[in-house]
């Protein structure tokens, strides 16, 4: 066996144990942990504080494993920014593993998070005792984000909605921008690169890259979506303005001239 196919097959084994490792966590945790967490507080505010601070210690540690096995690495400019409380930071989503990162980094962070998650055996429970917020409402959607940020909390989305498909433009939906400006929270944009792609929009966890993935973090000058609107224009049209700049701040330009 050749020394690529060699190193093809351990890193397939370290990314099946290292998947089996997230589940099996998050169950156990979810089954034991978080239920005494939960006893133990006097509020949920509180209960998805504490929970969120233990998810950050665990996605820290998870996130080394992943570089020890040697699945990944990556780099981080800005990442200071990230310790600002009350922020709506706004990304780029290329990877299913992007989300781990920013928890990893933040002992307080709120998600937006997909309705068949709450279904996920692996992940409905620990998504309910963070209290992250489901998407099954938009308009219920927006005011709960608003909320959080509006209370100090900070909230993490993607305004794709979805992972990116490479090569692609995935255009920006506006509920981030809407959300931005009901809140008048600060944005923190952080664009996110990973090279080659891994665990991608359609791709499964075995269909690994040839060589280990490389992720590299910019986070920029941090703004409000007041002073990217015009006086007089409308909501609608001050989200639509609002996600043009976050498209042009957080997608590469070969991606957004397609």
């Amino acid at each position: 066996m050749t020394a690529r196919a060699l190193d093809r097959a351990w890193r397939l084994t370290a990314t099946a144990f290292s998947f089996a490792l997230f589940g099996c966590c998050t169950v156990l945790l979810s089954l034991t942990v978080f239920p005494i967490l939960a006893v133990a507080s006097a509020s949920a505010d509180r209960r998805s504080a504490r929970v969120q601070w233990v998810l950050h210690c665990g996605c820290r540690l998870f996130v080394w494993i992943m570089k020890g096995l040697g699945l990944l690495t990556w780099e981080a400019q800005g990442l200071e920014r990230l310790a600002g409380p009350g922020q709506m930071i706004v990304a780029n989503h290329p990877s299913l593993i992007d989300v781990v990162f920013f928890l990893s980094w933040m002992p307080q962070a709120d998600c937006i998070m997909k309705q068949s998650l709450a279904r996920n055996p692996f992940l409905r429970w620990t998504v309910a005792w963070a209290g992250y917020i489901g998407n099954a409402s938009p308009e219920g959607l927006i005011e709960d984000c608003a909320r959080v940020l509006r209370s100090g909390r900070s909230l993490i989305v993607f305004p794709e909605g979805t992972r990116t498909v490479p090569g692609l433009a995935a255009p920006f939906k506006r509920g981030a921008a809407r959300i931005a400006l009901l809140s008048g929270a600060e944005i923190l944009p952080v664009r996110i690169h990973c090279d080659p792609p891994t665990l991608m929009k359609h791709s499964r966890w075995w269909q690994i890259p040839p060589r280990p993935a490389h992720f590299s973090f910019s986070a920029g000058t941090p703004f409000r979506a007041a002073d990217i609107a015009v006086v007089g224009e409308t909501q609608a049209q001050a989200a639509r303005r609002v996600t043009d700049h976050l498209q042009r701040l957080l997608l590469p330009l070969a991606v957004l001239s397609n």
